[in-house]
């Protein structure tokens, strides 16, 4: 398997999707779950919170409903999807968002292992995927470090 970096263009190629989605959102604000889903609503964007155990995640003092899974995301094949989890999770995320037509992800530091970027970087498994060293940070291709330049260079800003 090539592993490919990457890009500004594959965090362009993100940004140009119409929907995200925030698995592992929180209510918890010392959780990168709810700092990169509060990110998402600071930039008004559409974006849906997957968390299995919780009913809502709580951001300020609003609460919004949170879907269990991808597989209940009305439009899976128009929704980007950031991922905060813990490796071992993450593989079944990327199994069920190849499964439900998930075309672009983005992998937090930290939610990745080489078992996970076989599965994501596989030829035909996503379009997108943003993940890695690089960006502008110093752990790598972060939303919360490089997502504001990537919603501009996709013409979102």
């Amino acid at each position: 398997m090539t592993m490919v970096k990457a890009t500004d263009a594959a965090a362009r190629k993100f940004f140009a999707t119409p929907a995200f989605a925030v698995v592992g959102a929180s209510s918890n604000p010392a959780k990168f779950g709810h700092k990169v889903y509060a990110w998402y609503l600071h930039h008004k964007l559409d974006v849906t919170p997957i968390n299995p155990g919780s009913s809502h995640v709580t951001v300020g003092t609003e609460e919004y409903p949170t879907l269990p899974n991808l597989s209940a995301l009305p439009n899976p094949e128009k929704t980007a999807v950031s991922i905060i989890t813990h490796p071992a999770v993450t593989l079944g995320v990327l199994e069920e968002a190849k499964k439900v037509g998930v075309r672009s992800l983005w992998m937090q530091p930290g939610t990745f292992d080489e078992a996970v970027l076989e599965v994501a970087l596989a030829d035909g498994a996503f379009d997108s995927v943003v993940y890695g060293d690089g960006g502008r940070g110093t752990e790598g291709w972060c939303v919360l470090v490089d997502g504001e330049r990537a919603l501009k260079d996709a013409g979102r800003l």
